[in-house]
């Protein structure tokens, strides 16, 4: 299982560039941000300086989308910095939330969605695409490769994940709800004619060491990553409102929201924001990994064993270098191939 972190891109940049070169030094494989621009300052120049400061990561964003950035500027980026720094990138991609809803937008539709990851891959993968008319290429990005892995919850979506991404990204780390998406996934790349093995399967969610057996720091654990909830009921709303509540997707996924009123992006992905509080704790303790090393790592080998290839820590909350720290010592090697010197 490869590992990854997610942050946000606030300022300082410098700091951003920081906590990724100590995800580097921990062991994670991947860092990944968040893409909206209007909340955090751009990533793709802040990737620029992570790639310089690190020597082994693949960084990208998680996720983009292809409503507020032109496809063929999208896939210049990445060809771009796979130029300077050797194939470093990957490219997660979505309908669009916080960065199309902060500009009175809308999501992409499933079309734009599927065209747009055809032709971001075949350019920055230096491969002619159609386009508007004509046939285009970068003539000077020869070597490049870009993967393009799609994040889903709805079973449209995942359908589409499977047909065509190179990776799947689920935001929440509840075993039986990546159990239902990842079959959904597999079953669609089959259908297509499609490897389903050669998917690489992501599941991303706040992860926070603590003493799991301490009442208070449980609790304040939950109450740092219950924004979490939030986030993901942004798009369990846009499921239910299409689907219906008596659809296909799980329960599990979607009853929690009920009570949900409403949601402020000026406060997204921030810990204690004041609009989250419909989320109730064992959503937070199913969507999220919290407690000591052991419990993360029953968790994730719980995770591993369902066909998951990469779990993604989002580290907005106050324990950032600790849960790192303690991921490099105690929990990235725990999920490690054993490998022995003699035999």
């Amino acid at each position: 299982m490869d590992f990854g972190v997610v942050l946000q891109n606030n300022p300082p940049a410098w700091r951003t560039v920081d906590l990724a070169r100590q995800a580097e030094s921990h062991g994670f494989d991947y860092v990944w941000t968040f893409d909206s621009h209007l909340l955090w300052q751009e990533p793709y120049v802040v990737y620029s300086a992570i790639l310089a400061a690190t020597r082994k990561v693949v960084v990208g964003p998680m996720v983009t989308n292809p409503a507020t950035r032109d496809w063929t500027v999208t896939a210049s980026l990445f060809a771009t910095l796979n130029e300077m720094y050797g194939n470093r990138t990957v490219c997660g991609i979505g309908r669009g939330d916080s960065a199309v809803r902060t500009l009175n937008g809308r999501p992409s539709n499933l079309a734009t969605l599927r065209e747009s990851i055809h032709v971001i891959r075949e350019l920055a993968n230096d491969r002619p695409v159609e386009l508007n008319g004509r046939t285009v290429r970068f003539p000077w990005a020869k070597g490049s490769r870009l993967g393009v892995w799609v994040a889903a919850y709805g079973p449209l979506a995942l359908k589409l994940t499977g047909e065509v991404g190179d990776g799947f990204i689920l935001q929440l780390a509840d075993p039986d709800i990546a159990a239902w998406t990842i079959k959904v996934v597999r079953d669609a790349a089959e259908a297509a004619g499609r490897d389903p093995d050669a998917i690489q399967f992501c599941v991303a969610a706040p992860a926070y060491v603590g003493d799991g057996d301490s009442p208070a720091a449980r609790a304040h654990m939950r109450e740092q990553c219950r924004w979490f909830g939030g986030m993901v009921g942004n798009h369990v709303a846009d499921i239910v409102s299409r689907y219906g509540a008596d659809s296909t997707v799980p329960k599990a996924l979607t009853d929690y929201i009920k009570n949900r009123e409403g949601y402020d992006y000026n406060e997204h992905g921030r810990a204690g924001n004041s609009h989250t509080t419909f989320v109730p704790d064992e959503i937070v303790e199913r969507f999220c990994l919290l407690g000591s090393p052991r419990e993360h790592v029953e968790k994730l080998e719980a995770l591993r064993d369902l066909g998951v290839t990469q779990f993604a820590a989002y580290l907005q909350h106050d324990n950032k270098e600790e849960t790192m720290r303690l991921y490099g010592e105690r929990v990235i090697p725990a999920l490690a191939e054993t490998v022995v010197a003699t035999a």
